[in-house]
């Protein structure tokens, strides 16, 4: 395997991570000379909440037994996974097979460090197109998503029925709007998301950019401006807290749990807490502006093969990566991740057993990587600019069109 220039690639790829981080572990020896300690084929993950009992790792076992390798399975933190790749593969140790973060597989591979499907023979026909898109890097794909999380919009049912609005009513922009209006005019909160500086409010602002008819190449289009002057007009009319500035995914949720807000915009991995709220609540889809359901980002992991010195070595772990994906194998996965399939029939599995899970399966039939439309490493050189303008806009250092201007200026002259 040549040496790439890895290390160049290393903060382009923690700024695109997704936030849904686990705790961190320590790395095995060994990778892409085929075998890992011991002659086991390495399978790193991001999961280190699943031990060797786990049905997560008892697939993993299995799906080497399958290949006629054993496995040495390690887990790390989402970032700390990051790093580490990034670093093994410099030095010619990277895993034979590699769970990764979505935003990450478009920079491991244009760094060189992952083979495509092409070359290994793993199968992606199962998964969706729509979530396969976050690994198309120039007409390649690279690995096959496990499963995805997304946004959508939780509201308390009985803030909703107190204030008068029946939540089938919200279809649009103007709709939702009607009803924060309502819920305001009745004493209580309208909506809570997060808007921090980070990725992560970049991430919870798509779906209203992406909604608007926005595209990421263009961060002051007409449409654009409106969902960030959406978002301002909201904390200026009271619907939304002043704290959103600062909120994190989680700050938010905990506004949302006290019980006084109509809508909190969160993701699937609240649907647990959500049920220890204390109250009755409904998932609705974010609508965009002229009805329907917005694109909202996906959250999720791929399974990918790393470059090995040895190519019989890439075609066993191609095999590996591909049982771990497969339908007869992923439901207990994406059970205990509380994902959503990327294959649509273990998503209508996933759905009968759970019908409440039908609206989180639509939106992320509509949902898209961040780094589709052929962004890949461009995304997190435009994200950044704009997480900093939703700040600017909702404190009123700048007006949303302004904010925008300057945002799309700085994304057009990085390299």
């Amino acid at each position: 395997m040549k040496r790439h220039p890895i290390i160049r690639l290393l903060s382009v790829a923690v700024a695109a991570t997704t936030l849904a981080a686990c705790s961190s572990g320590t790395a095995p020896s060994g990778g892409t000379g085929g075998t890992g300690a011991g002659g086991a084929f390495t399978v790193w993950d991001p999961y280190p909440q699943f031990d060797a009992s786990s049905a997560w790792a008892k697939v993993v076992d299995k799906c080497g037994a399958d290949a006629g390798v054993k496995i040495a399975r390690q887990a790390f933190d989402t970032t700390d996974l990051t790093n580490k790749v990034l670093l093994a593969a410099q030095q010619n140790t990277a895993p034979n097979v590699l769970v990764v973060d979505n935003p990450v597989v478009s920079t491991l591979a244009e760094g060189g460090v992952l083979k495509s499907n092409a070359d290994t023979g793993l199968d992606a026909a199962q998964a969706a197109p729509n979530l396969l898109a976050a690994a198309d890097v120039k007409g390649q794909v690279y690995g096959v998503p496990i499963g995805a999380n997304t946004l959508a919009l939780y509201y308390n049912k009985a803030v909703l029925t107190g204030a008068g609005v029946d939540p089938a009513s919200v279809r649009d922009w103007a709709s939702l709007e009607a009803a924060l209006a309502k819920v305001h005019a009745a004493g209580k909160k309208g909506i809570t998301f997060s808007a921090i500086g980070t990725e992560e409010g970049s991430f919870q602002f798509l779906p209203w950019f992406w909604g608007s008819g926005a595209n990421l190449t263009d961060l002051a289009s007409a449409g654009a401006v409106s969902a960030l002057a959406q978002w301002k007009s909201w904390l200026d009319k009271g619907y939304a807290p002043n704290s959103v500035v600062g909120n994190t995914q989680t700050t938010s949720w905990q506004e949302f749990a006290t019980g006084d807000y109509a809508f909190a915009e969160n993701g699937t991995w609240q649907l647990q807490n959500a049920k220890k709220a204390g109250f009755d609540y409904g998932v609705l889809p974010i609508p965009a502006r002229a009805g329907g359901a917005a694109p909202a980002p996906t959250g999720g992991e791929f399974v990918t093969v790393p470059v090995q010195s040895s190519p019989d070595a890439e075609k066993t772990a191609g095999k590996i990566a591909s049982c771990l994906t497969s339908p007869a194998n992923v439901l207990d996965s994406d059970t205990a991740l509380t994902y959503v399939s990327a294959v649509p029939s273990v998503q209508e599995k996933q759905v009968a057993a759970q019908p409440e899970l039908k609206v989180w399966v639509d939106a992320v039939k509509v949902a898209k990587g961040r780094t589709g439309d052929n962004l890949g490493t461009r995304y997190p050189r435009i994200s950044e600019p704009l997480w900093g303008a939703v700040q600017a806009a909702l404190t009123g250092a700048k007006a949303p069109d302004a904010a925008l201007a300057a945002a799309q200026a700085t994304a057009a002259s990085a390299k």
